[in-house]
């Protein structure tokens, strides 16, 4: 490879890209030096098909918003994908096809879909996490270290608040916050999440991770997590303000996969904190 192939910029194309989220990927995109947008995808009833993916920022990127996967896909080396799990599992099908590497960063799968998409990275480099922030995974190293340390002697509960249109809850962001409490505290949280109260619920377990979710209005994205002890509480919390920190951190993704063939990874692997 020549470096004045080494040095050309990584094709991204989008998915969603009609949507807030889109449109932010593609603003992030058109900033950047070291990727393009090379494919615009979007859903055959949005208002978007047929028009310019940059037409909103009054610029013309020449690549059309297509609700045909193949010819969307025909020039990128990286999709990112912020829909629902089940448009994620078709799109992520064909890519792995045809050699496409994906960053995922919708949320509300379940076990099986999620064991689909390690099924789909062995034959494509992948990296899926619940939410693309470079803020909120150093957040989900803070609540590792934190729990270690305060493994006893303090209650855990997991406050999240979004916007009026998410559709599922708790967010995939405050399960994962659970996720790696309970693994730094050597438990299941299948075995010790609870996800609502109400009525007469007896006194709280000191075992259990609690849940509490907030919807309304246009809030992007807050998470806090409380250690609640005795004579004292620790917060632990992420306001995002915009989405801009989730396409940033999608483009972090997309450098990072540049080195991939096959495999799937998460946000500690690209922001190096697995250490």
């Amino acid at each position: 490879m020549t470096a004045a192939a080494s040095s050309a910029p990584c094709r991204v194309a989008v998915a969603g890209a009609s949507g807030r989220m889109g449109h932010m990927l593609i603003e992030a995109l058109r900033a950047t030096d070291d990727c393009v947008l090379a494919g615009a995808l979007d859903q055959p009833s949005s208002p978007g098909i047929g028009l310019d993916a940059s037409a909103f920022l009054g610029h013309a990127s020449g690549v059309t918003i297509t609700s045909d996967l193949r010819e969307g896909l025909k020039n990128a080396e990286v999709l990112i994908d912020f829909t629902r799990p089940e448009g994620t599992l078709a799109h992520l099908a064909v890519c792995a096809e045809l050699g496409v590497k994906v960053v995922i960063g919708t949320t509300g799968f379940s076990d099986a879909q999620k064991a689909e998409i390690a099924r789909y990275a062995e034959k494509t480099a992948v990296v899926f996490a619940p939410n693309m922030s470079v803020g909120v995974n150093v957040t989900f190293k803070l609540l590792q270290m934190a729990a270690k340390a305060l493994s006893t002697g303090y209650d855990i509960e997991i406050l999240e608040a979004h916007h009026r249109h998410k559709v599922d809850a708790p967010s995939g962001t405050a399960l994962k916050m659970g996720e790696v409490i309970a693994e730094a505290l050597g438990r299941d949280l299948k075995e010790c999440a609870v996800y609502a109260r109400e009525g007469v619920t007896g006194e709280r377990d000191p075992s259990s991770i609690g849940f509490a979710a907030i919807r309304g209005g246009d809030i992007v994205g807050d998470h806090t997590v409380l250690f609640a002890g005795t004579g004292e509480r620790i917060e632990i919390s992420h306001k995002a303000s915009s989405r801009a920190g989730y396409a940033q951190g999608s483009l972090r993704a997309v450098r990072f996969l540049a080195a991939q063939r096959t495999g799937l990874f998460d946000m500690f692997d690209v922001l190096g904190l697995n250490d």
